[in-house]
Order: structure tokens, then sequence, then C-alpha cells
């Protein structure tokens, strides 16, 4: 019993720091600096946001970008990036969903997903956009513009 509460009080310790709860600040630990960008298609902007991630900064970098986004069997449209992303930290392989960012490392393409697709060596996720990618779903290749948002 003295061992259960000693641990349930050092679980109280670790979870809660009475500093920062009396500040009304957050714990920086849990906190995430995600960049945010617009894909232009025509004159539609389509909202995304990129992960925290060494990839996804990587990529952020290399902002803005005009790409011609080419049809992927469907599943995808790729763009060539020119180089690998920093893959630091990331995980082998990724379960991609719709409307996540991505780079196929191997080609070294851009992969931006319109339908789910199963887990695949190389595919490193970026981000994902905020809200409906209609604008990407069409037959043939799409001229692109993609920036920060400030």
């Amino acid at each position: 019993m003295v061992a259960f509460i000693a641990l349930a009080l050092s679980a109280g310790l670790l979870l809660a720091d009475p500093a920062l709860a009396a500040s009304g600040q957050s714990d920086a630990r849990h906190e995430t600096a995600m960049t945010r960008i617009r894909v232009i298609v025509d004159n539609q902007i389509l909202p995304a946001t990129l992960d925290d991630s060494p990839a996804a900064r990587d990529f952020a970098s290399m902002l803005p970008l005009e790409l011609t986004l080419t049809d992927y069997h469907g599943i995808e449209k790729v763009a060539d990036l020119g180089r690998k992303l920093d893959a630091t930290d990331a995980p082998g392989s990724y379960t991609p969903a719709a409307g996540d960012i991505t780079q196929y490392r191997p080609w070294a393409n851009l992969a931006i997903f319109l339908k789910p697709f199963r887990d695949s060596a190389g595919l490193l996720r970026l981000g994902r956009f905020d809200r409906s990618i209609d604008a990407l779903r069409r037959d043939g290749e799409i001229r692109v513009r993609i920036e920060r948002v400030d």
C-alpha cells in the first residue's frame, strides 16, 4: 500500500508543475511548432499544416515552390522536389490517408494523397491539408504554387 501511495505521489509530481499551473503557462514539451502553408490551384487556396519534424521544416525551407503535379495511378498527385528531405528520426515507412502531404524518398518526389494507401517503405509524412482537396481531384497535370502562410 505504501508503495502504491509513493508511486501515485511521484506520478502526480511528474504530471503537474505547480509553478506552470500558477502562471497559466503550458508545458512547452507538449506544444509543437506547426507551419501553415497554402497550395494555390488556379485561384483556389487549399490550406495545409506541416508537421513539426525535420523533414517538414526542410520542405518549408524550400518554399515558395511552383510545381506541376501529375497523376500517379489515381491515388496521388506527384512532383519532383529535386532532392531528398531530412529524414532524421523519421520512421522507415508510413500509411498515408487522403489529404496527406508526403515525400517518397526513393524518387525524391512530393506525393499528395487523394486516397488512402497501404503502408509504404520510404514514404515520409510532411503534413496534411486542413480542408477539402477537391481542386486536386482532376485528370491531367495541375500547376500549383506552394507557399508559407506568415
